[in-house]
């Protein structure tokens, strides 16, 4: 994905790729001109494989391991399917490139397609993969502005949609979000609309890898006020990743850094209501939003 002024930037997986090969250089106390000497490559070719400027060729990953001596045999796996990974993204996204303005916006939907399991605490506005079309469109029109084009709020809701097909068939991605009650009463659009969403929610509810518990009013002080976020369970050969989201923009945290926000998601979890007595609350406040 390139940027607004035309440059290419990198990949979560191509940072976490580069990193682990510089780690390893280290640990060796090689230098990357030796580095490039003893592989007769470029030296500023390998500076660009561990700043993720550049995807690094399988063959020399292999060779990279070999030199640092790298032989065990999963390590060494993991590292090679990683390097397959680093600038791999779903073919489809690029239908898209006519709204996406934010290049690491493909970093989430990555991460959203190739998750194991998605955690989410939502303290502000129904998880994007469990929107409706109107509530998804409602949302959208609010953070363009008034003067937002109808052809391009189209355009996000049709990416949104198509970003949910993550937990559509046979292997779809797991599902388990803490939603804030006051979210659930808030009427996004207008009470039909809402009343439509949280409909919605229910029949979620019922699917098998998707669980939705309630956080109610009324529970105090908890570590959700900080704000909403997002945390992947990724299969190897990626880390677990949390996810913010501000005005100011995207952040991700990966490995040890996720420790934070999975503590916050267990101590919420353990504070909300228990699936089926979410699904019953769902239900009685769309009833609230009846006509």
């Amino acid at each position: 994905m390139l940027d607004s002024k035309g440059r290419k930037v990198p990949t979560l997986r191509a940072q976490w790729l580069g990193r682990e090969l510089r780690d390893l250089r280290e640990r060796r106390n090689l230098t990357l001109r030796q580095v490039a000497e003893h592989l007769k490559r470029n030296f500023s070719a390998l500076s660009r494989f561990e700043n993720a400027e550049w995807p690094i060729p399988r063959h020399d990953v292999q060779m990279l391991l070999d030199l640092y001596g790298v032989s065990e045999r999963r390590e060494r796996t993991r590292l090679t399917r990683l390097s397959e990974e680093v600038w791999r993204r779903d073919d489809w996204i690029d239908e898209f490139s006519d709204v996406i303005y934010d290049p690491t916006f493909c970093d989430l939907v990555w991460l959203e397609q190739r998750a194991k399991r998605v955690g989410s605490y939502d303290a502000l506005y129904v998880l994007g993969l469990l929107q409706t079309p109107a509530y998804a469109e409602a949302m959208i029109r609010t953070v363009e502005g008034p003067g937002a084009d109808d052809d391009r709020i189209a355009r996000w809701v049709q990416l949104r949609l198509r970003r949910q097909r993550a937990i559509e068939g046979p292997k779809p991605t797991r599902v388990a979000a803490i939603v804030a009650e006051s979210v659930l009463r808030n009427p996004v659009g207008g009470p039909e609309v809402m009343r439509e969403q949280l409909m919605h929610l229910g029949r979620l509810a019922r699917r098998r890898h998707i669980e939705i518990s309630v956080l109610p009013a009324g529970v105090g002080a908890h570590p959700g006020l900080d704000g909403s976020f997002l945390l992947f369970e990724m299969p190897d050969p990626f880390p677990d990743v949390a996810y913010t989201e501000t005005i100011a923009g995207r952040v991700f945290q990966e490995g040890p850094r996720t420790d934070r926000f999975a503590s916050a998601y267990r101590t919420l979890r353990e504070a909300a209501l228990e699936p089926a007595d979410s699904t019953r609350l769902i239900a009685d406040i769309a009833d609230e939003f009846k006509s």
